[in-house]
Formats: C-alpha cells, structure tokens, sequence
C-alpha cells in the first residue's frame, strides 16, 4: 500500500470515520467498498465530497476511510469532517476556505439521553384524569 499524506478522524453522532489521503485520480474507497456502493444517495455523496469540492482537489487525491459507528448520515457527516483535516494538514493555504465552509467544524449534536419516568429523553407518558 503507498504511504498516505495524512491521516485523520472525523466524528458525528456516533460515527467514527478515519480518513487517509493518497495522491491519486480522486477514487474514494471507503471500507474496502467504492463510494457509490457505499453511500447510495447523491445527497449522502455530495456531503462526503464536498472538502475536495471547496479545495477544488477532485481529482489530485485518493481517499482511503474506514467508518464504524453510527448510521448512514452520521457517516458521512464524519467523512466529511475527516477529509477536511486532512486537506487542511496537507496545504494549510486551504484552511480559511474550509473554515469558512465551515468543514473544519465538529457537529456536537448528539442523541439526547433518556429520563426515568419518561418514555424517551422528553416524552411523558399518556395522563389520564380519571
């Protein structure tokens, strides 16, 4: 395997996602699977492609991620935030750009925990007067 240039994490919600950057054709292969079979949705893609779009690097790198964690959208989310790292460590002349997109950003959103006597973190259950 050829050494990547960075390697980095990205997380949203409870996904993990590691990202390495190799100079290539702009391939992204993410755990083992190509990036259309893996993200079906063009929405889902647009999220993950969007560093490379702003760093107007397309096609000049190959990325290599392993995901775990989370579903689908918290995945992408935090490929996302994982090639923006790596864009930002490879050409720091790039990090305002991304900054500004606001790539660079970790969504702190989580689930919100349940409460006891609740049926889920602010649903009460079904009063009854009578």
């Amino acid at each position: 395997m050829v050494t990547p240039l960075t390697q980095t994490t990205g997380r949203r919600k409870e996904a993990v996602a590691r990202a390495r950057l190799v100079a290539g054709s702009g391939t992204i292969t993410i755990n083992d699977r190509p990036f259309d079979v893996y993200f079906p949705t063009d929405a889902q893609r647009m999220v993950v492609s969007e560093p490379l779009r702003v760093a107007e690097a397309e096609e000049s790198y190959d990325v290599v991620a392993s995901i775990h964690g989370g579903g689908v959208s918290g995945q992408a989310g935090a490929l996302r935030m994982a090639i923006a790292r790596s864009l930002a460590d490879i050409d720091p002349e790039l990090r305002p750009a991304l900054k500004k997109a606001g790539l660079l950003t970790r969504d702190s959103r989580k689930k919100e925990s349940k409460k006891y006597g609740l049926k889920k973190a602010r649903k009460a259950p079904q009063f009854t007067k009578r």
